[in-house]
């Protein structure tokens, strides 16, 4: 199983506050059906996040 994959299958469940506006933007995504859930908009939005500021960064100082 790939890293990933192996990272997704052990999901730790996690409470956040962020502001309404941001909630809105999420729900209306998952109601266009752009995605499934607020999960997946969170995840995928983090996935990207960590991708640009940490994991492309390591590889670039290695």
């Amino acid at each position: 199983m790939s890293k990933m994959a192996n990272s997704i299958a052990r999901m730790r469940l996690i409470t956040v506050k962020m502001p309404e506006i941001y909630v809105e933007g999420i729900d209306e995504l998952v109601k266009i059906g752009r995605y499934s859930s607020r999960s997946e908009v969170i995840r995928v939005a983090i996935r990207d996040l960590l991708k640009k500021e940490l994991w492309v960064k390591d590889r670039e100082m290695r």
